[in-house]
């Protein structure tokens, strides 16, 4: 017999080799790590100046200039006013009615009234005073000069005489007048300001101001001819 021949298992396949690990180099793995750091400082900065734009106070607002020039309200620089009923009736500190008108008319070429808050204090004083000391200029081309507040004829004759003042000064206690010239202020307060017409009932001056600065306007006015 023939000898029976054996046949021989197939050879198991070689098991696949593993893939070579790819080395990064150190340069590529520095730019990688600055690529993540650059990354993760702009999304703080970005989250830090959201938080500054809510929690930041807004920036203070400059502040404001004095107002200048003409009072708010009333007649204005330029206007030609009817003086017949103009401001309403008011006194004197001797306790005289009179109207803007009368003391137009009495006026040699207009009438100068300055306003103050109230009789015999400081800044008042102060204003009153600077008035009496600049009298003879002021009144040199025929202006009539007034104080113009809405104390009492009482308290303005007691101002007017311990001040030694060579001016009268009237008495607006319902504060038509005050009104009629744009000076007065919420509150039913009288702002402190000056306010000039002429005898053909033109206005020449109508301004907030203080006590110095509305003296030295009506001698501007003198001083222009106007």
């Amino acid at each position: 017999m023939a000898p029976t021949l054996r046949q021989r298992k197939p050879a198991a396949a070689p098991a696949p080799a593993p893939a070579p690990k790819t080395k990064v180099s150190k340069p590529a793995a520095a730019k990688g790590k600055a690529v993540k750091e650059a990354k993760e400082k702009a999304t703080a900065a970005v989250a830090k100046a959201s938080d500054e734009d809510v929690a930041a106070p807004a920036p203070a607002a400059a502040d404001a200039p004095a107002k200048k020039g003409k009072s708010s309200g009333g007649a204005s620089v330029g206007d030609e006013i009817d003086l017949e009923g103009f401001g309403g009736t008011i006194e004197t500190n001797d306790g005289e009615e009179t109207t803007l008108k009368e003391l137009v008319e009495k006026s040699g070429s207009g009438v100068v009234l300055f306003t103050y808050p109230k009789a015999s204090t400081p800044g008042c004083t102060k204003q009153v005073c600077f008035f009496r000391d600049a009298y003879k200029p002021l009144t040199a081309t025929g202006l009539a000069i007034y104080g113009l507040s809405s104390d009492s004829p009482k308290a303005n004759t007691t101002f007017k005489t311990k001040q030694n003042l060579p001016y009268p000064l009237l008495c607006d206690t319902k504060r038509t007048l005050i009104k009629a010239i744009g000076l007065s202020k919420e509150g039913n307060k009288t702002q402190r300001g000056v306010w000039v017409v002429s005898k053909e009932g033109k206005v020449r001056v109508a301004e907030a101001g203080g006590p110095e600065p509305t003296m030295l306007r009506v001698k501007k006015l003198v001083e222009e001819g106007v």
